[in-house]
C-alpha cells in the first residue's frame, strides 16, 4: 500500500511562504503530511496558506516576521526550539528582487536591504537552525532556491543576480562542510520560469500562461525531501 503521508512527524519550516513558491511548496509539504512552520512578512498572506492547509486536513503554524530585522531569526528559533527538539527540514526560499536597473545606477540603501535578506538573513537561518536540524533523525536537509541569474549574469539583474551567487557560493560552501559529517543534507534548487508575483514584476505583459505554476515547483521540493538527496544536490526544474 502506498504511503499518502511519507513526511508524517516532520517538522519543516518555509520561508516566504504567504505567496509564490513558497506558499506552493508549504501546501505540498502538509500534503505529504509534514507540520510546516510558515514565516514570511505578510500576516494576513500566512493566515490564507494556513487556512488552506487546515482545510485540506494538514497542519501547520505561522510565524509574521521580516527576516530582515536582525533580531528576527533568532528570536524565531528560539520560538520553535521551546516547542520542537528537531528541525528535519529548512526550505530558504525568502527572497527580494529590488529594482531592475544598470549597475552603476543601482540605489545603494535598496541593495543593502536586498542582500540583507538574500544573503545575510540566509546564513542567520542556518547558523540559528543547524543544530536542530543535526539533531533530526536520520539528518536534517536544507533547500535553497537560487536563480539562474545567479550563475548567468543578465543585464540590468546586476543586485539581484549577485545576491543569487552569493547565496549559491554560501550554501554550497555549506553543503561541502557537511559532506562528511552526514548530519545535513543540502540542496540548491534552481525553478525556473515560474508563475509568481517577482516575475510578474519583472517581466510586465508577459502571459503568465506561458510559465509553469509554482505548484509545480512545490511539488518538486516536497518530492525531494520525501525521497531524499546526497548533500551537494542541485537541478533545475524544467517547465
Amino acid at each position: 500500500m502506498t504511503d499518502t503521508k511519507p513526511l508524517a512527524d516532520r517538522l519543516v519550516l518555509v520561508t516566504g511562504a504567504s505567496r509564490g513558491i513558497g506558499a506552493a511548496t508549504a501546501e505540498a509539504l502538509a500534503r505529504a503530511g509534514a507540520h510546516v512552520l510558515l514565516t514570511a512578512r505578510t500576516s494576513g498572506g500566512l493566515e490564507e496558506v494556513e487556512e488552506r492547509i487546515h482545510a485540506a486536513g494538514g497542519s501547520a503554524t505561522i510565524a509574521p516576521m521580516d527576516l530582515v530585522d536582525s533580531d528576527g531569526v533568532a528570536r524565531l528559533a528560539a520560538a520553535i526550539a521551546e516547542r520542537w527538539t528537531a528541525l528535519d527540514a529548512l526550505v530558504l526560499n525568502a527572497a527580494m528582487l529590488g529594482s531592475l536597473g544598470p549597475v552603476q545606477t543601482i540605489d545603494p540603501k535598496e541593495f543593502a536591504r536586498l542582500l540583507t535578506l538574500n544573503i545575510t538573513a540566509q546564513q542567520a537561518l542556518i547558523a540559528a537552525f543547524d543544530p536542530m536540524l543535526r539533531v533530526a533523525q536520520g539528518g536534517g536537509s536544507v533547500i535553497a532556491v537560487t536563480s539562474s541569474v545567479g550563475r548567468a549574469p543578465r543585464a540590468f539583474w546586476g543586485a539581484y543576480g549577485a545576491s543569487k551567487a552569493a547565496l549559491e557560493t554560501l550554501v554550497g560552501a555549506y553543503a561541502e562542510e557537511q559532506r562528511n559529517l552526514g548530519k545535513v543534507r543540502v540542496a540548491i534548487v534552481d525553478p525556473g520560469a515560474t508563475r509568481t508575483r517577482m516575475r510578474a514584476n519583472a517581466f510586465p505583459g508577459e502571459d503568465e500562461t506561458s510559465v509553469k505554476p509554482p505548484e509545480v515547483v512545490g511539488d518538486r521540493i516536497a518530492a525531494l525531501l520525501t525521497a531524499g538527496f546526497e548533500t551537494g544536490h542541485f537541478e533545475r526544474i524544467a517547465g
